[in-house]
């Protein structure tokens, strides 16, 4: 499959919520683009948390919901299967975040089936293209056999890689295991490559309301805005443009634009709608993007940061994809649920990477080393430490090898390594990338803040979806359907690769 070579982006004004006036507007713009669905429909949202508190983090129910209806008045016959699926934030049931983010009912009232990406067989998928990190993958089936992929992200702000757009809602067409594997420094390649699994011939954002500043807990940002698109490069450079962010500063854009997939020109595309570019960029105006060093972002608070370099030969000096990105989140989310948590935090020092500056931790001020990849030598309250890098290589890492972290084994894991440390000077947690979860736990047991994991509401449905979960990949093993397959679906073979040109010259 080729990416659109000639792509078309749509601005169209919408200021509200209304599944009826978005499916208009999404039915228009899949005629001026001249797509119809057909076969095997599938529609990828961006549900990476959900809830009353995340509630500007995940594409809405009601914008996913005029989607699916617009593409049911499109079809001609031509579907065999309509279909909304996801892999929802990292140690979150995605079953639990279809419920918390208000899909179900939609769903049931749409009348279309819906994947949990973790609980599907997962399929290898061959790359071929020059400066790939790894030969293969695996995908969700549904994924691995969709005729016709629909994306619909958020429009969002993202400490890791600057924004969340198309190309980065493609983290969720992986379950955990494979999810987790390159989440680290080279996150961005890792994005860049997952295009060559298959490109969506149809693009929507929920920009009604944006998200700026972070990923899992976003500020309200109103746009008022549906963009739709045919090309999803052309279509993340003009969002990149509206919030004055040069698209080649974003590293995973850069690496797909290297690669052919598209233009990010604006010359290159032709732009089109009720709303001008013009508009939407002053409507855009201020937008604050989630690239903030660890160190920059805990300036005024009781945790103090330092930030080393990623392992040796890896290219970059600072970990984007990984563990400082997630401390971030992990803080923010702890503060949705505490509003004294930063009050209550004693003063903790945390380090990341090869730091090799001193560490100003006074007595009874604990020290934290977050990630396999954190090494460092100095005193520490009297105490000499000498602590080596654990990393092992990406090329040690075989996606056929995968194992799946328990939650509740993981958090057992984490709270008992702080209590044995409780009193010592110095901890380290291992891990590369040491996930949200893991952080958030970490936070909350030094400081006393309230548990989000321990919340009455949210345990109660967390726990129901977990063995609804499990419940469903167990059943599956006893009837010998393989979690892992060596080809591609119901084809019998693996999916082609994404074609992408030979070259940006052509922009």
């Amino acid at each position: 499959m080729r990416p659109n070579p000639n792509p078309t982006v749509i601005l169209r004004h919408c200021d509200a919520y209304d599944p009826e006036r978005i499916r208009g507007i999404v039915r228009e713009g899949l005629d001026t683009l001249g797509l119809r669905p057909r076969g095997r429909t599938l529609v990828k949202p961006n549900i990476v948390s959900a809830g009353e508190l995340f509630k500007n983090a995940y594409t809405r129910p009601e914008f996913v919901e005029g989607v699916l209806r617009a593409l049911q008045d499109r079809d001609r016959g031509a579907m065999t299967e309509l279909a909304v699926g996801e892999r929802c934030g990292i140690t979150i049931p995605t079953r639990r975040a279809f419920e918390g983010a208000g899909y179900n009912p939609m769903l049931k009232r749409v009348g279309v089936k819906r994947y949990c990406f973790e609980e599907e067989p997962q399929v290898e998928v061959a790359y071929t293209h020059a400066g790939r990190l790894r030969d293969y993958v695996f995908t969700p089936e549904p994924v691995a056999r969709a005729d016709f992929f629909v994306n619909c992200p958020k429009f969002k702000a993202h400490p890791w890689t600057t924004v969340t757009f198309s190309m980065k809602n493609y983290i969720g067409i992986q379950d955990d295991r494979h999810r987790l594997i390159d989440h680290d420094h080279r996150l961005n390649e890792k994005i860049a490559d997952l295009q060559y699994i298959i490109q969506p011939e149809f693009i929507a954002i929920d920009a009604i309301t944006a998200g700026e500043g972070r990923m899992l807990t976003p500020v309200p940002f109103p746009l008022n805005l549906v963009i739709m698109g045919d090309n999803q490069l052309a279509f993340d450079a003009v969002c990149c443009h509206l919030i004055g962010v040069d698209p080649l500063s974003v590293d995973h854009l850069r690496l797909a634009y290297e690669r052919g997939f598209g233009p990010v020109d604006l010359a290159s595309i032709r732009i089109e709608g009720d709303v001008s570019f013009e508009e939407a960029r002053a409507r855009a105006k201020g937008f604050k993007v989630g690239l903030i060093r660890v160190e920059k972002y805990f300036e005024g608070s009781h945790v103090t940061a330092y930030a080393g370099p990623p392992p040796e030969g890896e290219k970059t000096d600072y970990c984007w994809g990984g563990c400082p990105g997630a401390i971030e989140e992990a803080i923010e989310v702890i503060r949705l649920f505490d509003a004294e948590a930063d009050t209550k935090m004693p003063r903790i020092h945390v380090v990341f990477g090869a730091y090799e500056g001193p560490i100003d931790a006074a007595p009874g001020e604990k020290v934290i080393f977050i990630g396999d990849c954190a090494r460092w030598e100095g005193t520490i309250q009297d105490q000499v430490v000498q602590l080596r890098s654990l990393y092992k290589d990406r090329a040690t890492k075989d996606p056929h090898e995968a194992k799946h972290d328990d939650v509740f084994v993981k958090m057992a894991s984490v709270l008992a390594k702080l209590r044995r440390h409780k009193d010592d000077a110095f901890i380290r947690l291992e891990g590369c990338p040491v996930s949200v979860a893991e952080q958030v736990l970490f936070l909350v047991f030094l400081s006393g803040s309230k548990n989000p994991f321990l919340d009455p509401v949210e345990s109660v449905a967390f726990n129901k979806a977990y063995l609804q979960w499990r419940s469903v990949t167990t059943l599956r093993r006893l009837q010998g359907i393989p979690y892992q397959k060596p080809g591609a679906a119901d084809r019998g073979e693996a999916r082609p690769s994404v074609e992408a040109p030979p070259s940006a010259d052509a922009e």
